[in-house]
């Protein structure tokens, strides 16, 4: 490994966006793994700026860190990751989205049928109480949203 292939914290914070703090985070969390020089400073690979980006990312698409754990946890440690590695994990991603796209469609569809009817009938709104679950349970408010 090169000199020129490793980065100060600084560095790396500039490159991402990311505050020296965000980092130190996502290092103990075991996202990121700094190299210790001599003198005991962080130095981290050029591919943790990828890494980090990736983590920004995910977190903007509403993963969860834990998520975002699992994905990275199938990167290679001790070298850069190739594009295949990266394809593997994106893939992984890929079905997280997918399944928040058919999610999100199909309180799309529930929304359209309810917008407008002014039932307000917790026995027959299928987008808040579908078959009437929580009148199962009792009367009054139960339920925290």
């Amino acid at each position: 490994m090169k000199a020129n292939d490793l980065l100060p914290i600084g560095d790396l914070a500039r490159r991402t966006g990311l505050s020296v703090s965000a980092i130190r985070f996502y290092e103990g969390k075991g996202l990121v793994e700094p190299i210790r020089t001599s003198g005991n400073q962080r130095r981290f690979l050029r591919s943790d700026i990828r890494r980090l980006s990736f983590i920004l990312i995910c977190q903007k698409l509403g993963l969860a860190l834990s998520e975002i754990e699992e994905a990275l946890a199938g990167l290679p440690h001790g070298r850069t990751p190739n594009a295949a590695d990266w394809k593997r994990i994106s893939g992984e991603v890929r079905k997280r989205i997918d399944a928040q796209i058919a999610a999100l469609q199909k309180v799309r569809e529930d929304l359209d049928g309810c917008i407008g009817c002014g039932c307000l009938s917790l026995k027959k709104c299928a987008l808040y109480n579908p078959q009437d679950k929580w009148g199962e349970t009792g009367s009054g408010p139960r339920v925290l949203r």
